[in-house]
């Protein structure tokens, strides 16, 4: 049997068996790679553009959390995004036994900070309420998701740049949910690519949801966010880039698109973990 009548044959097995459409060749090409130091890398990160200044790629890890926030109990930080000089970043309340709550802090341009704590509705897990946000193109809503297995996004109107969100410090209400067609898991970082298009990093280590682990994932909106439900369709563009000298298990992190480039982190196994690897990728 020639090699590619065999691939397909396996192709429609692993569609069979998950029910997920794949793309045969992944719209992506990776083009790039570098590192950064674990002490500052590792759970996020984001593309920072202010007025006058070259664009910094902006990492966080659990070192980044200001002491005043870790003494408040949010004691991990998520992927953020940032747009327009603003910086947004996602926390998780780590000392109360059974959170009920999550926290968005929003950096203005200036640099000043705002918390905004958001009360946990029924829908909304508990634990590990708060692992990425993303940003909408037109900076009107951010969309953030807890980490465990999900049928669903939420969505928020954009402290300071959306007229419907909140100036001040207090609530960041939910305004609506992005339900997805296909469950995921792990969830670790995600960024819009466009109006309608996600691109989402997973750690799920099992292969029950899509034909592999530490998946890469599409999620298509069929229109732009308005601040009601949508539902959108997800699918499995390929895994993450697994390549170290060490072996374990490696832990896909932060997504960031920013000028028509994909960078996605991975944490390589111990002991190699003592850098993140950044994967550069732009569409073929």
């Amino acid at each position: 049997m020639r090699a590619a009548s065999l691939l397909a044959l396996i192709t429609a097995a692993l569609l069979t068996a998950t029910g997920v459409a794949t793309a045969h060749e992944s719209p992506w090409r990776q083009t790039g790679h570098t590192t950064a130091e674990n002490r500052v890398s590792g759970e996020g990160l984001t593309t920072l553009r202010l007025p006058g200044h070259a664009p910094e790629i902006v990492y966080r890890n659990g070192a980044t959390i200001p002491q005043p926030l870790k003494d408040e109990g949010w004691g991990h930080v998520g992927d953020p995004d940032s747009l327009r000089g603003y910086v947004f970043d996602v926390y998780q309340d780590t000392v109360t036994p059974t959170p009920t709550r999550k926290m968005y802090l929003v950096t203005k341009p200036d640099g000043t900070t705002t918390e905004f704590v958001h009360p946990l509705a029924a829908d909304e897990p508990a634990p590990n309420a708060n692992a990425e946000v993303a940003a909408t193109p037109d900076g009107q809503w951010l969309v953030s998701g807890p980490l465990g297995e999900i049928d669903r996004l939420y969505v928020s109107a954009t402290p300071f740049l959306n007229p419907r969100g909140p100036k001040q410090a207090g609530d960041l209400p939910v305004a609506g949910r992005i339900h997805l067609d296909h469950h995921i898991r792990s969830a670790q970082g995600c960024d819009f690519v466009s109006s309608t298009r996600l691109i989402c990093a997973t750690s799920d280590p099992n292969n029950d949801l899509y034909p592999t682990n530490l998946q890469l994932l599409q999620i298509d909106l069929p229109r732009p966010l308005n601040g009601h439900d949508v539902t959108a369709k997800v699918r499995e563009i390929s895994q993450v880039p697994l390549v170290s000298t060490c072996t374990g298990t490696f832990t896909p992190e932060g997504v960031d698109y920013d000028a028509g480039v994909l960078r996605v982190e991975v944490v390589p196994p111990a002991p190699c973990n003592t850098v993140t690897d950044v994967y550069s990728f732009e569409r073929r």
